[in-house]
């Protein structure tokens, strides 16, 4: 098959994935609308988005420079086999026995499930954990990014000015301390797990008491971020918000292209030209290379295991789906973001990728502003312990990095660091930035969106 046999035959599978995806979000209104006009314009054959489908080398589309990012040929880049972002078409493969719909649904179950039937655990529970210092750590990365953007968010509103965010897959509201700390204004918090936003909801009323001055306004939606159109469901719908937050969730929408496009609606559709859409997702880059170096479909360590059951030589763009076990954690689904396709799908809703760092690496950026924070968040583990305490990890050559640190350096008797299992895990996640674009009139009359 020659490329541009292959390139069409891409586009035939996009194009029908659109005439899927381009009504995931829009309420039975707009979705009449849509088959009206579909049926008005039979002479007419639909065409993908340009944006989506194009070449990732063209220089228009290219990621900004200041994203680290792998390149083209890498280990995962090589997993993708072309050089188009929407290559690994599914087209020729066998059909599965469910559609897209049935599958999305029954995962979609299985996540609400998991979440509502996990048990809360108290702190001192939680300290018991094996990969407690881990734990800490990764709500610290989310600390740090949260506040990094709450203050550009500041940098560009007058004194006094309201503040609104939609936490996206709030979970049980494990970041409402730091909304409260933040200062904003307004909360919108929205789960597909009921247990979970009313357990959110009880931590905000439990936080409000006397306080003054007042908590922000805040309201809870229990609807599927994938699927359901949120900007519908908010109390005012014209509402325009500054922050958009969604943490270690996001890739449980690249399941299907639908889904996937709804997610990005949701955090966009009412966010204000120049705010922002923060995250903390899955890397797929190094899933995948480490998934390569593996014999078979499993690989991990003694905290943590990654089971693919897609085809490791040619995995699909949406619905790769693997098992991600961490310790004292219920299994449940995932699925790879391919990033040269999360950056085209949420430019395609206005949103341009600024920052996408694999957690280490915004460690090191940030380590020195938020040292003071590492510390109160117990975020990493003393090595040599204080009074011959035990260590997290029983096998000492978990720490043998922290020992040649301490060998080569100068002036440190003890420091703050993890294991190399639990390195190795956090190195699986990065944190992503997106801002909304400005739009304008094209000369069709069109509106459309403009890179800064």
């Amino acid at each position: 098959m020659s490329t541009q046999e292959m390139n069409d035959e891409v586009n035939d599978e996009i194009n029908e994935q659109n005439k899927l995806s381009s009504s995931a979000c829009d309420s039975p209104q707009q979705q009449d609308e849509a088959a009206k006009d579909e049926q008005n314009n039979d002479a007419e054959p639909a065409t993908s988005d340009p944006k989506l489908t194009r070449k990732l080398n063209e220089d228009e589309e290219s990621p900004p420079s200041k994203i680290k990012r792998k390149s083209d040929t890498d280990e995962s880049s090589q997993f993708y086999n072309l050089p188009s972002d929407l290559s690994t078409s599914s087209s020729s493969r066998e059909p599965e026995k469910k559609d897209d719909s049935e599958k999305s649904t029954d995962h979609a179950n299985l996540v609400a499930n998991h979440y509502n039937t996990l048990e809360e655990k108290g702190l001192a529970e939680r300290n018991k954990s094996r990969i407690v210092y881990m734990r800490n750590f990764n709500n610290w990365v989310k600390s740090m990014l949260i506040n990094e953007y709450l203050e550009k968010v500041r940098q560009g509103k007058s004194h006094g000015e309201p503040l609104r965010v939609l936490d996206m897959c709030c979970g049980k509201g494990g970041d409402l301390l730091k909304w409260r700390k933040g200062n904003i204004s307004y909360l919108i918090c929205a789960d597909i797990a009921e247990v979970s936003v009313e357990q959110c909801r009880n931590r905000y009323k439990d936080m409000g008491g006397k306080r003054y001055p007042p908590l922000f306004g805040a309201e809870f939606l229990a609807y599927d971020c994938t699927k359901v159109r949120l900007r519908e469901k908010y109390k005012d719908a014209s509402m325009q918000l500054d922050l958009v937050s969604c943490q270690f969730a996001f890739h449980y929408s690249f399941e299907t292209l639908p889904q996937a496009e709804c997610m990005f609606k949701n955090a966009s559709e009412s966010l204000r030209p120049g705010g922002y859409f923060i995250g903390t997702i899955p890397n797929a880059y190094e899933l995948v290379s480490r998934w390569q170096k593996a014999d078979g479909n499993k690989f991990g360590n003694e905290i943590y295991s990654v089971e693919f059951s897609c085809d490791k030589t040619n995995p699909p763009l949406f619905g790769a789906k693997y098992v991600f076990h961490l310790e004292g954690v219920v299994n449940c689904p995932e699925f790879l973001v391919h990033l040269p396709t999360f950056i085209k799908l949420a430019w395609k809703f206005g949103l341009e990728l600024i920052m996408f760092e694999r957690f280490d690496e915004f460690y090191e950026r940030r380590k020195e502003d938020g040292k003071t924070l590492l510390g109160k968040m117990l975020a990493l583990e003393t090595y040599p312990p204080y009074h011959e305490a035990p260590l997290l990890a029983e096998n000492s050559q978990e720490y043998q990095h922290a020992v040649e640190y301490m060998q080569t350096s100068t002036g440190h008797r003890k420091i703050g660091t993890l294991s190399q299992s639990e390195w190795e895990a956090i190195t699986l996640y990065s944190v992503f930035a997106f801002r909304k674009a400005r739009s304008t009139w094209n000369a069709e009359g069109k509106p459309e969106f403009v890179k800064s």
